[in-house]
């Protein structure tokens, strides 16, 4: 009796929570646009996983693989958070209960993203993959995309020192 009293009161919570929308945008591995009802587009960041950047190897596949599993089609989405860029973090489910993220990870084309996710069998399916050379783990170099946004930043940061000195240089000759 007190699970069906459980039940009522948490099955509107989760009924409320899980969404549908159909898949009209891959913008990378990562990140969907789906089409709510009353033509709302709503973008999502995947749960759980990092795929490579776009200027990084393999971050064409992780977009090819996510737009073959589900662009054109309706999934299922539970928001689990808000990212700094204001787009909803989201558990992204399609054909029948298949899990977006892991199918991702399991392919080899995106990494377990431990520092937001306490699911330890994604890090067991990376880890597969990787012994396996699927997908990304065939480079031996292959680096995980916080660290490529790190070393961006960093890059970035060192442009804009440099230009800064070379207008103060030139002022002093000036």
């Amino acid at each position: 009796m007190k699970r069906l009293i459980w039940a009522c009161l948490f099955f509107p919570l989760f009924s409320f929570s899980q969404n549908s929308g159909k898949v009209i945008k891959i913008s990378d591995g990562d990140t969907i646009t789906i089409l709510l009802k009353g033509n709302q587009q709503k973008k999502l960041r995947l749960a759980e996983v990092d795929c490579p950047e776009k200027g990084q190897p393999f971050g064409k596949n992780a977009r090819q693989f996510t737009s073959d599993q589900v662009f054109g089609k309706t999934v299922n989405f539970v928001e689990t958070n808000t990212d700094r860029y204001g787009r909803s973090i989201a558990k992204v489910y399609y054909d029948n209960g298949k899990y977006l993220s892991k199918e991702l990870i399991k392919a080899g084309f995106g990494w377990w993203y431990f520092s937001y996710s306490k699911d330890a069998t994604l890090g067991e399916l990376q880890d597969r993959a990787q012994q396996k050379k699927v997908g990304l783990w065939q480079d031996t170099r292959a680096m995980a995309p916080w660290e490529y946004r790190k070393m961006k930043r960093e890059e970035s940061k060192n442009r804009k020192y440099e230009a800064s000195q070379t207008k103060i240089k030139a002022k002093e000759a000036a």
